[in-house]
């Protein structure tokens, strides 16, 4: 029997996942699956890449094929609510994937995309809805979408839904749903507000936690870097040189247009993704990164959730995060699928206390290096307007320390300047402090030297494991699923539930998003 089927999911879901090359089920779908079959409410403690979304996707669809009531016009059986577009689209990609052979309607209803072909999906009735909390109210508002009939709200990332300000969004729709649905909330880490919002929805739910809350992945390889500000750009420059796929954070939209712009100008292929983006834009921007033909993506926190590829080499954290639940996120980008990576942070003298939450946070020490970048007089009239400031002599990167190693606004001191000559875009922090004496210890990345074209080669394949990417498991036969139970559909041809194929392996209407 199938490690999957041995969990509860039916032979067709079986089969489809060994097809895929998912053999093994992650911790998190052995914890979940069963007790989601059983119809309990479950709250999931999990970081990105654990295969939470198969978690809950694979008993969504194993509650499909033994469903016999057809789906209504205006309303949809199971919702799924989500941050971000992205994480909107990736969910609907598996989806599709791990249901290619059960018949079902599915749409995303997500913001940026036009109301009419929204509005034409939701009218027939969907068995899967993801979307995200504005513009499914807008359509709740409207009339075009009732949830009264909705068996499943599954809310995945509710951290990040929390500090984005969905959560009054959230409440009003979980108010429009069934008292008697499933719920189910998936989160990285488990705060105060988040316990509250699962006590107020879930009944009796069972908690799962596959990791430590808070903790990274442990395959990735982490580096804080002590700098000026100034020298983020060069020193940027020196470690994008032979990456392959690397996604860098800014905390702002106008930082990270601003820094893609700078690197376009050094002949770095880059795009940026953030909220004032169009989705249109933001989807093209994901789709040259995942082809190959752009090799770095500037994103901000808003737009960093839903980004599942495997390959991503790097991570770098141009400005460390706000707040200290976001590195885990966005370490997160890295290490997919069972690989290993690597995650560095260039932390400027007044952005230290951002990685001392971190540290408290994750519970860990992290390794770092001060760093001095010689400056050179720039003479380009341009040069002080985008900030530019290239090493003249490389990178000195000295040995490894621990955060703490470093008093407050212990830095390297400043290069010495010329005489008569004046520098500009100088940092106006203040230096106290000399350089650490060397320790022995592992510098992070290829410092100094030119940017150019980007030789590295991209990852292997996935392997065997979901772990990445959403998997679950399949087999025996499901227990529960609040609502109707259902008949096994028969016949070939899509229609409404009675007669839906289990096997045809036709594509279904209405899965694509906008």
């Amino acid at each position: 029997m199938s490690k999957f089927a041995s969990l509860g999911l039916s032979k067709q879901l079986a089969e489809t996942l060994e097809k895929s090359g998912y053999s093994e089920p992650t911790p998190i779908q052995e914890k979940t699956i069963p007790e989601l079959l059983k119809g309990r409410d479950v709250v999931g403690i999990a970081q990105t890449g654990t295969g939470k979304t198969a978690a809950f996707v694979l008993p969504i669809l194993e509650m499909l094929i033994q469903a016999k009531t057809p789906v209504e016009p205006k309303r949809c059986t199971a919702l799924i609510v989500v941050p971000t577009r992205e994480l909107a689209s990736q969910i609907d990609d598996n989806i599709g994937k791990y249901g290619e052979k059960i018949y079902h309607q599915r749409a995303t209803i997500v913001g940026g995309m036009k109301y009419p072909p929204q509005v034409k999906k939701l009218f027939r009735g969907l068995d899967i809805m993801v979307a995200t909390p504005g513009r499914l109210e807008d359509h709740i508002k409207q009339g075009t979408i009732s949830l009264q009939d909705t068996k499943i709200v599954v809310l995945d990332e509710a951290d990040q839904m929390m500090d984005l300000g969905f959560f009054p969004a959230i409440r009003r729709i979980m108010r429009k749903a069934p008292q008697d649905r499933q719920t189910i909330l998936l989160s990285a880490t488990m705060p105060k507000e988040i316990r509250k919002l699962a006590n107020e929805f879930l009944n009796d739910p069972v908690d799962v936690q596959v990791a430590k809350q808070g903790t990274p992945i442990e395959k990735i390889e982490q580096m804080v870097y002590l700098m000026d500000r100034a020298s983020k750009r060069p020193f940027l420059l020196a470690q994008l040189e032979n990456e392959f796929r690397t996604i860098v954070f800014t905390r702002t939209k106008h930082g990270a247009n601003d820094l893609v712009t700078f690197l376009k100008k050094k002949g770095v292929l880059a795009s940026a993704i953030h909220g004032n983006k169009s989705q249109a834009q933001r989807q093209r921007a994901l789709d040259l990164f995942r082809s190959g033909k752009e090799h770095i993506l500037v994103a901000t926190d808003v737009a960093a959730r839903g980004i599942d590829i495997p390959d991503v080499s790097l991570v770098v954290n141009y400005d460390p995060p706000m707040q200290p639940e976001s590195y885990v996120h966005r370490i997160g980008r890295t290490a997919r699928a069972g690989r290993e990576g690597r995650a560095i942070t260039l932390c400027a003298p007044d952005e230290k206390k951002r990685m001392r939450d971190v540290e408290r946070l994750t519970k860990l020490s992290l390794p770092t290096q001060n760093v001095t970048v010689a400056m050179r007089e720039m003479k380009a009239p341009d040069a002080a307007k985008d900030g530019d400031a290239s090493a003249q002599e490389g990178v000195e990167v000295p040995a490894t320390k621990t955060l703490s190693d470093f008093e407050d606004g212990s830095m390297p001191p400043r290069p010495k300047r010329k005489q008569g000559k004046k520098p500009r875009n100088r940092d106006k922090g203040n230096w106290e402090g000399k350089p650490q004496g060397k320790r022995d210890g592992k510098p992070g990345g290829k410092p100094g030297g030119k940017p150019g074209g980007f030789k590295g080669k991209a990852s292997g394949k996935p392997g065997g494991k979901p772990g990445g990417k959403p998997s679950g498991k399949p087999g025996g036969k499901p227990g529960g699923f609040k609502g109707k139970p259902g008949a096994k559909p028969g016949g070939k041809k899509p229609g409404h539930r009675g007669s839906r194929p289990t096997g045809s392996g036709g594509k279904p209407q209405g899965n694509r998003s906008d």
